[in-house]
């Protein structure tokens, strides 16, 4: 991969912050109108399932496709187009539900799913370029501000339920200032970064294949099924919270939203913090603390009998669900020969699970209530939590004597 600085990286590091934020507060924004989407289309449980999971089959697209676009025209022209399909697909769907017709907010999500699926993975590569070139841990910070995002959207969501907003206008608003934004920082970043140098047969492999072969090792897998179990439980709460408050708990769309604000957050405070924690306790023990906390926030949300206690839940899942993506990514490019596919094949799986496993919550959900979907999620962590170990940096893993000291834990 090639990276050429040319710009400040600072700068480049400064204008990441706000790009990592935009996908976080259009994600948000929608989910905090969930609720009404869902009642202005008369849809059932299942059906919302079938609405959501378009976005996954965008995603899925944009996920699959972004690692070769960068690799022929840079992470910086896939961070152009596709901030530019988000703000499309949230006009669409803004376009859709003012019709309230079902096939135009899921056309609206099948084109916002498949920017955000390239975006992040573009993000996630010029992030970890601008950490090499300024020798810091830096991902936790950008997942950080992209909870910032989901923080700000999640409070515009709430406002604008609180006003009677319409979705049309919401969306159409929020959707302008993406564009501007990302119009007038595009010429800020490296254009090189992320293309390859085409060297020789080796480097002819696509990047797909190149995702696909780094899971021959089992590090890399079970790093892969660590970080599906906690991108499952985040994904969850970001398709699903506020619905799951109001069928769960009998509360209103405005408590709903609220509640959804206390999870993001969680994730924010988890996320900015998480570099201190990091460097204080290291990986294995963190990434155990965060499972834990997730656990019993779930426990809390599914079998806590009243909203405030549910509450109290959400904000231990949301502090528990914030380091798993993003240490996952470090862990997976602890070794710089082929870094850049193991942290893309690891991010693949991260947003996979976030995007897709969420929408059979739906269908579960329509037959089983959504607070008991949520043991599944549940299911998922306790998984994960059994394997934080594999997050363990390669040094510490190969030096036993460093391991019985507890170096690195």
């Amino acid at each position: 991969m090639k990276t050429v600085y040319q710009q400040n990286p600072r700068t480049v590091r400064n204008i990441l912050f706000l790009l990592f934020a935009l996908p976080g507060l259009s994600f948000a924004s929608w989910v905090s109108r969930t609720p009404a989407i869902r009642d202005l289309l008369q849809v059932s449980t299942a059906e919302m399932g079938i609405i959501i999971f378009a976005i996954a089959v965008g995603s899925l697209i944009g996920l699959l496709t972004a690692g070769s676009v960068i690799a022929r025209k840079g992470a910086r022209h896939v961070i152009l187009v596709s901030t530019l399909m988000i703000v499309i697909g949230f006009v669409t769907i803004g376009i859709g539900a003012a019709l309230t017709m079902m096939s135009i907010v899921m056309m609206g999500l099948i084109i916002f799913g498949c920017g955000y699926g390239a975006a992040e993975v573009a993000l996630n590569v010029e992030g970890s370029a601008v950490e090499k070139a300024l020798n810091r841990t830096l991902l936790p910070a950008f997942h950080g501000f992209f909870s910032v995002g989901t923080l700000i959207g999640a409070a515009l969501g709430v406002g604008a339920v609180a006003i009677h907003l319409p979705i049309m206008v919401h969306f159409s608003i929020l959707a302008l200032l993406m564009a501007v934004a990302v119009i007038y920082f595009f010429r800020h970043l490296p254009e090189e970064t992320g293309k390859e140098q085409v060297e020789g047969v080796a480097h002819k492999r696509s990047a797909a294949k190149q995702q696909l072969e780094v899971f021959k090792e089992k590090r890399i897998i079970l790093i892969g099924i660590m970080v599906l179990g906690m991108a499952f439980a985040e994904g969850s709460a970001n398709d699903w919270l506020p619905l799951i408050m109001v069928d769960g708990y009998g509360v209103n769309s405005l408590t709903g939203s609220l509640v959804y604000g206390v999870f993001v957050a969680a994730m924010t405070l988890g996320r900015f913090s998480g570099g201190w924690v990091l460097d204080r306790y290291g990986r294995v023990r963190v990434l155990s603390g965060c499972a834990i906390a997730a656990i019993l926030g779930l426990m809390l949300v599914i079998w806590g009998q009243h909203y405030f206690v549910a509450s109290v839940g959400v904000f231990f899942w949301g502090l528990g669900a914030s380091l798993g993506f993003p240490v996952g990514l470090s862990a997976a490019g602890d070794e710089p020969q082929g870094a850049a596919a193991k942290v893309g094949a690891v991010a693949t799986v991260g947003y996979i699970a976030s995007l897709v496993g969420p929408p059979a919550l739906g269908f579960l959900g329509e037959h089983f209530g959504l607070l008991n979907a949520l043991i599944v999620v549940l299911i998922g962590i306790v998984i994960s939590a059994s394997l934080t170990r594999s997050a363990r940096p390669l040094q510490i893993q190969n030096t036993s004597l460093q391991i019985d000291r507890g170096k690195g834990n």
